[in-house]
């Protein structure tokens, strides 16, 4: 199966360096290019690419609102997005991830990086690890007040619950396993009906989610 991208930055060089990368691979297409937010968004809906590669700083429109553009269509049209980004703790990227991109990279990572990422993304997977995506919110809640609990909470069984803060709290499944005495197996299922009931698509989106319903408050220290 052939992966479809997009690339999305306004820098010309940028974008040919990417695809020039991207083609070489035997399973991507580079399927076209824009250079700004509003080509970005017009391009997803014409050409239907499988992941967008979102640089988070551009003319017209930037990345975020065209991510948030992209990412409103129903879920059989949506790609998987992945933001560009020169900073590591860049303050769109919180942001983006709540939209329901799929991570972020730095555009200076090496060029295997960038391959591995476009792979991981298409497979449905976040590229951001839980603990990476928990550091950028504690800095994004820190100097917030302590969100009271949300009812959307209430749809989840005691263990779906605890299975949702534990993975708010950076633990792969294997590590949920063993602190619940369950099996693998038993994780995945519980962890399928959290994602199912609060409409989340991948761990980082669980982790904020976590953090806006008010099951976990930034600089807890119980939570560490």
């Amino acid at each position: 199966m052939t992966i479809k991208v997009l690339i999305a930055d306004d820098q010309a060089m940028v974008r040919a360096g990417f695809a020039a990368l991207l083609n070489a691979q035997a399973d991507i297409e580079v399927a076209g290019d824009a250079e700004d937010g509003v080509g970005a968004v017009t391009e997803t809906a014409r050409l239907r690419p499988d992941v967008v590669l979102m640089d988070v700083r551009m003319p017209t429109m930037d990345g975020l609102e065209a991510a948030k553009r992209i990412l409103s269509v129903p879920e059989e049209r949506r790609p998987r997005v992945l933001m560009l980004t020169t900073f590591d703790l860049d303050d769109y990227v919180y942001e983006a991830l709540r939209m329901g991109a799929s991570g972020f990279l730095l555009k200076d990572a090496p060029p295997g990086d960038l391959i591995a990422a476009v792979r991981v993304v298409a497979a449905g997977d976040a590229l951001l690890a839980p603990s990476v995506t928990r550091r950028l919110i504690e800095q994004s809640f820190k100097a917030k007040p302590a969100l009271r609990r949300s009812a959307k909470l209430d749809t989840l069984t005691p263990r779906e619950e605890e299975v949702l803060r534990l993975i708010a709290r950076g633990l792969s499944n294997p590590e949920i396993a063993k602190a619940l005495f369950v099996s693998e197996q038993t994780v995945k299922t519980h962890v399928g009906k959290v994602f199912a009931k609060l409409g989340l698509r991948d761990r980082a989106q669980a982790v904020i989610c976590a953090y806006e319903t008010g099951l976990i408050t930034a600089g807890d220290p119980r939570e560490r």
